[in-house]
């Protein structure tokens, strides 16, 4: 069979970068797309020097006409799409309260967080349909969970909200076919989202997207992991 092939937003640094690493490294074909071109062209130059199987592509998860693109590159190139990563996230209201919160601040966190998610996910699941096969990760966050809300972060709190309500929507839409969703939490991760006082490595936040994207002959969808556990939503 042919290598499956994947698709990382946000894949120049970080979670993202290691992901593309690590799944290369499990002979997947890896897409690896980033905002800045420059940046995802050095990211991708680096995993090719250590073997990998790379190939790069721009993608801004909140422009439109770059989702197309992709879209096209993916279909012309490939004809198929086998793995879906929504791992590009920005967070930018550290010291916010929803008191206090700007709602540009708030808008701009969901354009990339939730609505890139979104749209990605509309454009790519009729392609995994008619192949029959298709795995979706959304990369969201244990500060999501409902049941553990509380204050503070409110834009990005509330885009892995919308972001774990996606997963649970398109897991029901999707029930009767070959496509499995699912979101998980990194945890805290030394990056530059998390900052150098970070608990994890980003080998250790990586490493549930991994396992729930080997399960290639099936998982359960629909659900909310950490550490390869479910967690409340």
């Amino acid at each position: 069979m042919d290598k499956r092939i994947v698709l990382v937003t946000g894949g120049n640094r970080g979670i993202g970068l290691e992901i593309c690493r690590q799944l290369a490294k499990e002979n997947l074909k890896v897409i690896l797309t980033a905002r800045d071109p420059k940046k995802g062209q050095i990211a991708a130059n680096t995993l090719r020097d250590e073997g990998s199987d790379i190939i790069f592509h721009q993608l801004d998860v909140s422009d439109a006409d770059s989702i197309n693109a992709i879209y096209e590159f993916v279909v012309n190139e490939f004809g198929r799409l086998d793995i879906l990563i929504n791992n590009a996230g920005i967070f930018v209201d550290k010291e916010k309260l929803a008191l206090n919160v700007e709602t540009d601040i708030v808008r701009k966190t969901m354009e990339t967080n939730f609505y890139g998610p979104l749209v990605l996910s509309q454009k790519f699941i009729p392609l995994m349909k008619k192949n029959n096969f298709g795995r979706i990760i959304n990369v969201s966050s244990a500060w999501a969970s409902l049941t553990n809300m509380v204050g503070g972060y409110p834009g990005y709190r509330v885009s892995k909200t919308a972001l774990n309500a996606l997963t649970r929507m398109f897991s029901a839409e999707l029930k009767d076919t070959n496509i499995i969703i699912n979101s998980m939490s990194p945890g805290w991760v030394r990056t530059e989202l998390g900052g150098q006082d970070a608990e994890r490595s980003v080998e250790e936040g990586a490493e549930t997207v991994i396992w729930l994207t080997l399960q290639a002959n099936g998982s359960a969808s629909g659900k909310f992991y950490l550490d390869k556990k479910e967690i409340d939503w």
